[in-house]
C-alpha cells in the first residue's frame, strides 16, 4: 500500500470515528407524557422504564406507578438533560429494586393507569 492511499484510508477510519462518536452522544428528545396519555401502556411504560419502584391501587380502579430517578456522578439528576430525561429503553436512569437511595425517593416520574392499563395521567418530581 502505498502512502497515499493508506492516508485515505486512515482519514476515512478518523472521520468515521467521528461520526460513530458524535451520533452515540446525541441526546434523544424528552418524552411528550401528554401525547401519550390515552394509548400508552403499562406495559410499554415497563418495556421502556423497567419495572417500577411503587405502585398504588386507587378506589377509583386506577393504579399508579413510580419510577425513581436516580443520580449519576456529576451530571445532575439521572442522565437527565435539562428538558428532560433520556429514554434509550436499555440503560435508563430510574431506579429498580433495592437499591435505591433513600434520599431520592423525592425524585420520581409516576404514570397513572385505568384498568385496562392504558396511561391516563402522569406527573414528575425532578
Amino acid at each position: 500500500m502505498n502512502s497515499n492511499s493508506a492516508a485515505k484510508y486512515f482519514l476515512s477510519v478518523v472521520l468515521f470515528l467521528v461520526f460513530a462518536f458524535l451520533t452515540g452522544c446525541a441526546t434523544a428528545p424528552p418524552v411528550d407524557w401528554n401525547s401519550r396519555v390515552g394509548h400508552f401502556t403499562y406495559a410499554q411504560a415497563v418495556n421502556e422504564l423497567g419495572s417500577p419502584n411503587r405502585q398504588v391501587w386507587r378506589s377509583d380502579g386506577k393504579t399508579e406507578f413510580r419510577w425513581f430517578v436516580q443520580t449519576t456522578g456529576n451530571t445532575g439528576v439521572g442522565g437527565m438533560n435539562r428538558t428532560g430525561i433520556n429514554y434509550n429503553g436499555m440503560n435508563n436512569d430510574f431506579g429498580t429494586g433495592p437499591n435505591i437511595n433513600p434520599g431520592l425517593v423525592d425524585r420520581y416520574l409516576q404514570l397513572t393507569f385505568d384498568a385496562n392499563g392504558v396511561l391516563t395521567d402522569w406527573s414528575k418530581n425532578y
